[in-house]
């Protein structure tokens, strides 16, 4: 399963729209446009698509432990 795949999921999962998702980067300082987003959800076949980097799910899990638990004191 890729990184992608796992974005998609979890994207899914928690009913996060783009802008969810931008939010929760946010918290970890990590900037990221709605096109880069759109590219990573897109289909591999798509001459837009991006592979999502181990960067940037790891920022987005990093972020959503801050968003549903709250910052670490």
């Amino acid at each position: 399963m890729s990184n992608n795949d796992i974005m998609k999921k979890l994207r899914v999962a928690l009913k996060f729209t783009d802008d969810d998702i931008i939010k929760v980067l946010a918290l970890v300082d990590f900037r990221i446009t709605k096109t880069e987003l759109g590219a990573i959800f897109r289909k591999e076949e798509h001459p837009n698509y991006k592979p999502c980097g181990d960067q940037i799910l790891r920022n987005f899990l990093n972020g959503l432990i801050i968003y549903k638990r709250g910052v670490k004191e």
